[in-house]
């Protein structure tokens, strides 16, 4: 009989420990983003290299102090535009080095193909290496609780909604490759849906949030001092992120150019990599902790926003950047985004059962690393090819699943995290 990764409870902690794990967290994160703030305040011009290391580090640290404060504010949120507000803000180092690349191409064409590599890279990336880590993790972590010999990871009949959003535009995103062009039209349509589903998710059932380390740390703050405590960081790393957003991207070409690195490839996965770290590590985080199921709805839940809110949101920063109303493509970045399509609908086909089988991780994991190799525009299509099979044959294994993920966006309850959180193990900074 085949077997499922669950989730399992999580021990409390100390309140004593948790104030050490906020000092501890607030002290190595100011030692990354103070030198930064003083390089860029003063002026100072340090080598490519090193102010990409500055500044890349900065934007790390202050996408952690605003994953905590965006963990720890669920809380207190209630409501739909609190919900809104708060997922715009919680996105923002994910996004500001894109929306700055697609700002900057409406007055200089140079920089398009950095937006547009910077967006397939972190959509990529997202899919390729962060769902399947946190199912092979949960699956290692099952077994050595002794839940027999799971196979995969069962998914929560809410996270349809989901599924459904992302099915929606993972199709709608092939309009991309097929006009060379990403249109404002497009763009404010992925926006209304992006718009959509924050309606849904501020609609559905309450559930208690799974607060982890420094956020489960901030949890345990009295009320006054929590709420004080969460917006001065969303302030602070907001702040921090503004202020380092641009001479990161800026550097990140430069010291491509000095290293003798192709550009492109270092916007595409090194920019991504350093805004998306924290979202990572507290999802395998939560899945070393049997807290799966948890973890890949959050990365399911980042999908969706990345091919709605991110992408819509490249041909409006251009058009306020100066650019018209499209952001045109060459065919590299075409067969880059087809690339990126393809592997949506192959791994939305593959769970539309609800279950995340172990093979299905595999093979999303191993695709994602053989890209790497691969130069030449026949040798992506033919992964893209790969991809397009792989999503068939899923499609056909779990038709019998489609037409409820289409009608989800619709008819469906998705889950929202509100409400005072269990109590989690404590874990030093890193989480």
């Amino acid at each position: 009989m085949t077997m499922l990764a669950v989730d399992r409870p999580v021990a409390a902690a100390p309140t004593a420990r948790g104030r050490l794990t906020l000092t501890r967290s607030a002290l190595i994160t100011a030692a990354f983003i103070v030198p930064a703030v003083v390089v860029r305040i003063a002026g100072l011009r340090p080598d490519p290299v090193a102010a990409l290391l500055v500044f890349g580090a900065a934007v790390v640290a202050a996408s952690f102090l605003l994953a905590w404060a965006a963990e720890a504010a669920q809380i207190d949120v209630s409501g739909g535009l609190a919900i809104a507000v708060l997922a715009l803000v919680a996105v923002l180092p994910e996004y500001a080095v894109d929306l700055y690349y697609a700002y900057a191409s409406g007055h200089n064409a140079e920089y398009t193909q950095y937006a547009a590599a910077n967006m397939t890279g972190s959509n990529r990336l997202l899919m390729g290496l962060g769902w399947p880590v946190v199912v092979l993790v949960s699956i290692v972590v099952a077994r050595k609780a002794g839940v027999g010999k799971p196979t995969g990871l069962v998914l929560e009949p809410a996270n349809r909604v989901e599924l459904g959003f992302l099915l929606f535009a993972g199709v709608v995103a092939f309009v991309i490759p097929a006009s060379g062009e990403i249109h404002l039209a497009l763009g404010l349509v992925l926006l209304a849906w992006f718009g959509f589903y924050l309606y849904k998710v501020s609609h559905g059932d309450v559930e208690e949030p799974e607060l982890i380390g420094t956020a489960a740390a901030l949890g345990e703050l009295p009320d006054r001092g929590r709420r004080i405590a969460v917006i001065g960081l969303f302030a602070l790393s907001g702040a921090v992120i503004l202020l380092c957003a641009k001479p990161f991207a800026d550097n990140l070409v430069a010291a491509g150019t000095e290293l003798g690195i192709d550009r492109f490839l270092l916007v595409q996965w090194l920019a991504p990599l350093a805004s998306e770290a924290p979202e990572f590590i507290i999802a395998v985080i939560f899945a070393s902790r049997g807290k799966g199921t948890a973890a890949i709805a959050t990365l399911i839940s980042s999908k969706v926003n990345q091919w709605t809110l991110l992408v819509g949101s490249l041909p409006v920063a251009h058009v306020l950047g100066g650019g018209g109303a499209s952001l045109m493509l060459d065919s590299r970045q075409v067969e880059e985004v087809l690339l990126t399509a393809t592997q949506t609908l192959m791994g939305v086909a593959l769970i539309l059962g609800l279950r995340f089988p172990r093979a299905a991780a595999w093979a999303l994991l191993g695709l994602f690393l053989v890209q790497f190799p691969l130069v030449s525009t026949q040798q992506r299509l033919v992964l893209c090819g790969v991809y397009t099979a792989a999503a068939v044959a899923g499609l056909i294994i779990n038709r019998g699943h489609l037409v409820a993920t289409i009608r989800a966006p619709l008819l469906g309850r998705a889950i929202r995290h509100g409400g005072h959180p269990h109590h989690a193990e404590r874990l030093p900074l890193g989480d």
